[in-house]
């Protein structure tokens, strides 16, 4: 587009469709040859003005504050961002292909899982590193592309962000203090010689920002731990079934029977709400899909119409988990359920047996363990 601020009849060598306005600019719409010295590269300008975008206020003789508004963000893009979150499954178990994760015993993986969550806050940089590494390659190899391409993309924004927030913000401030203590040069005394192994303790900095040794260590703790954490949590829950891992917290919960605690019940309720994560997700989809399919016309609603969708919304979902969970509660009684879980017998379905590659597994965490000890000691 070109706006030139003399009358159409002063460009003769303007070939195309011209626009003329009263207060004496033009627009052209078309090839030209001859063109500013910045557009020169440009052989032709398309370009689309509409109507309301390209004629002035009616009272100031300015631009339209119409054309100022950020567009191309509106309810139906929250609800399909939720809708293809919710798709994937999270948290749920993924029965094929089988590898050889879901053939690990589940007390295996529950002590691997304990490991991973202190390792990375005892450990050196160089191994909390390595523990992402090793849960992303083991991610891919476990995991279907679609599964784990959406698992890691969100576990490592997420901790890139925490990374980001931690490492340049922990020393960014100092602390406005004042020594009590006289300089060397009044007391006579010499001033405490300089690192001659080039030990800087300031590592970036970013504008105001800087990057310390103190933050890079908060930093990769914190990101590192989140993203074990998630992650970890993740692969056993899609390589291991509810029943299983309800029989692992079973076997290591039953010595707290003699103290009067009620592992029955507790092991019931930790059934259900595994068995229940895959409807929520299911549940908040599917709202979500049907609200799209109705094609509301976002733009023709007030906030308050729109705020009024999304309560509607969010209250449909707890209506029909609501419903599911009584219907629920009704199968459990059909089944001869009558509240007290130690005269219940919860069958969990899984014969649980100690193989070679359980033994193989423990070595591993074994190995894991010394090489995170040694770390700690040597590396500085």
């Amino acid at each position: 587009m070109l706006i030139c601020r003399s009358p159409a009849t002063a460009l003769p060598n303007l070939q195309g469709i011209l626009w003329s306005h009263p207060n004496h600019r033009v627009i052209q719409i078309a090839e030209t040859k001859d063109w500013f010295p910045r557009a020169q590269r440009k052989k032709s300008c398309l370009t689309r003005c509409s109507s309301q975008e390209a004629e002035y206020g009616k009272k100031g003789g300015g631009p339209s504050w119409k054309s100022w508004i950020l567009r191309g963000f509106s309810p139906e893009q929250t609800l399909r961002l939720i809708s293809g979150a919710t798709s994937s499954p999270i948290c749920q178990f993924i029965e094929s292909p089988q590898t050889f994760l879901h053939c690990v015993d589940p007390r295996v993986k529950m002590v691997w899982l304990l490991a991973l969550v202190v390792l990375p806050a005892r450990s050196h940089i160089y191994m909390r590193v390595g523990i992402v590494i090793y849960l992303s390659l083991l991610s891919v190899l476990v995991l279907p592309i679609r599964v784990w391409m959406d698992q890691l993309g969100r576990v490592a924004f997420v901790s890139g962000i925490l990374f980001m927030a931690l490492g340049f913000g922990s020393d960014t401030l100092t602390p406005a203090t004042q020594l009590r203590t006289p300089s060397p040069s009044m007391t006579g005394l010499p001033n405490i010689p300089t690192s001659l192994g080039g030990y800087s303790y300031l590592l970036m900095k970013l504008g105001p920002f800087q990057l310390t040794r103190k933050g890079l260590s908060l930093a990769s703790t914190s990101a590192c731990l989140t993203f074990t954490i998630f992650q970890s949590a993740s692969l056993c829950l899609t390589t291991t079934t509810p029943e299983q891992l309800a029989s692992a917290f079973f076997w290591f919960m039953s010595p707290l029977t003699s103290f009067g605690v009620p592992v029955a019940e507790v092991i019931l309720t930790l059934l259900l709400s595994l068995r229940f994560i895959t409807l929520v997700f299911d549940e908040v989809r599917n709202t979500s899909l049907g609200i799209i399919t109705r094609r509301i016309c976002w733009q023709k609603l007030t906030f308050l119409e729109t705020l009024d969708v999304f309560f509607l919304y969010v209250r449909r979902i707890f209506k029909n988990i609501f419903n599911h969970a009584e219907q629920i509660s009704k199968a459990m009684i059909a089944r001869g359920f009558r509240g007290d879980s130690r005269t219940h017998e919860i069958y969990f379905f899984s014969d649980s047996a100690f193989g070679f590659l359980d033994f193989v597994s423990l070595l591993c965490l074994f190995g894991l363990i010394g090489a995170a000890i040694i770390s700690e000691r040597i590396l500085i």
